[in-house]
């Protein structure tokens, strides 16, 4: 906080000056089967504990994304994929990219 002179309140601070964006990812929600094998753009993604625990992941994982073609719109979808939350864990430098959401047998990667 600053002070202004010895005897004066210090100056109140704005909400957005000091709190993160904690809040959920805006967009439509799809399925990811609606986006599997299709290029998209990843511009967000949140790692929380799912409520629905799983055998292979405690994780719930949120995509945010647009379709090349409608820039402007925003989508999400969820899922429990460890292997989509270690690869956007890894690659969360990059983002905004481009990528497409593959099935490889029983799991979601990222190509």
């Amino acid at each position: 906080m600053e002070l202004a002179d010895n005897n004066a309140k210090p100056k109140p601070l704005r909400f957005s000056d000091f709190a993160g964006n904690d809040g959920p990812l805006e967009g439509k929600k799809v399925k990811i089967e609606a986006v599997l094998n299709l290029e998209i753009l990843l511009t967000a993604f949140r790692i929380k504990e799912s409520k629905y625990q799983q055998a292979n992941s405690a994780d719930c994982l949120t995509i945010q994304f647009e379709y090349p073609d409608r820039p402007d719109e925003k989508h999400v979808v969820f899922t429990g994929s460890a292997v989509l939350c270690d690869q956007l864990k890894k690659y969360k430098d990059k983002l905004p990219f481009y990528a497409t959401i593959k099935k490889i047998d029983r799991y979601f990667t990222l190509t």
